[in-house]
């Protein structure tokens, strides 16, 4: 379980990687990007963006049993404004890093309430629900990384892991983000 509780804390220090990468490209957009219409399972990259941020915001929730549940996503307020948003998923990156840097082995076997409205609440296991939420948010980042192909933005690269050859490649990234360089 210990290596499983390594994972899950690289993981999260990759998503807020990945996360800058998009949103550097994001913040480059010109005007009316971020909003336009485009094909994909949510019609514009805001829309794509917002909705991993209120999913981030409703299972990080059930991970640290903070109590408010649904209304998490319910009551979520969109974004409209691309540097506002990069902001709260910045924070929100920072918030699931150090509830992985917090976890220990026993906390993987751990259930947490998941309320799922109507359909009741659903006690989840951890080494379960980051998973499912890591896999959430790489399926939604390639969506977006896709629609920015047909902007004027040049789709960042956001296939690495923390692999010893790229290393010197993300040096500096890794110190701009405060994460650890991470083998």
């Amino acid at each position: 379980m210990a290596a499983l509780v390594e994972h899950m804390r690289r993981m999260a220090g990759n998503n807020r990687w990945s996360n800058d990468r998009l949103y550097r490209s994001v913040l480059s957009l010109r005007p009316g990007e971020f909003a336009a219409a485009r094909t994909s399972f949510f019609p514009s990259i805001a829309e794509t963006l917002n909705h991993i941020l209120a999913i981030d915001l409703y299972y990080l929730d059930a991970l640290v049993e903070g109590g408010v549940g649904v209304a998490a996503f319910y009551d979520f307020t969109p974004f409209d404004d691309p540097a506002a948003l990069a902001e709260a998923q910045r924070l929100e990156d920072e918030r699931l890093i150090a509830f992985c840097a917090g976890l220990s082995a026993a906390d993987m076997e751990r259930r947490v309430a998941t309320d799922r409205g109507e359909a009741g609440i659903f006690h989840e296991r951890i080494d379960a629900l980051l998973p499912h939420l890591f896999l959430h948010q790489v399926h939604h980042r390639g969506q977006v990384h896709a629609m920015l192909a047909g902007t004027s933005v040049k789709p960042p690269q956001l296939d690495e892991f923390f692999l010893d050859f790229d290393a010197p490649l993300r040096r500096e990234e890794m110190k701009r983000l405060q994460l650890e360089e991470q083998r």
